[in-house]
């Protein structure tokens, strides 16, 4: 059994799934996650929109170290595997950041196409796998 970390953040687990983001009526804005307030105008006018599955990678970095509480993945110091993170732009929507499926710099470029995707971060307490979002390589 799966299920994602935050299952309101996206359409999860339809086969082209998406991420739930949010555009401001008012004045345009777009945020990610959804929320209640816009941003940018602080007006209740925030409606729910899908957000594109591919991107741009603008910017780039890998995790080296296991992440600190509330990280929910199952590594330990011995068991963590750096993993990438990344900005990507959404169209001419929205810059999301998100866990790359690449960690190796070699393999990983400014302007890069990449893809939605997801990948397993650890175990619930009832035994399901919790997988998170994620982007690839195009």
């Amino acid at each position: 059994m799966q299920r994602m970390i935050a299952p309101e953040i996206s359409t999860w687990p339809a086969e082209d799934f998406a991420l739930i983001g949010g555009s401001c009526t008012d004045c345009g804005a777009t945020v990610f996650p959804i929320q209640a307030l816009c941003p940018r105008c602080s007006h209740p006018a925030v409606e729910e929109i899908t957000l594109p599955r591919t991107g741009t990678l603008v910017a780039w970095t890998t995790q080296g170290f296991l992440p600190g509480a509330p990280y929910l993945g199952d590594e330990t110091a011995q068991t963590f595997v750096p993993f990438g993170v990344g900005l990507v732009q959404l169209g001419d929507v929205i810059r999301v950041e998100a866990r790359l499926t690449e960690n190796d710099p070699d393999k990983l470029e400014f302007g890069m196409d990449v893809g939605l995707t997801t990948v397993p971060l650890g175990t619930d307490s009832d035994g399901a796998q919790v997988l998170t979002f994620a982007f690839q390589p195009a």
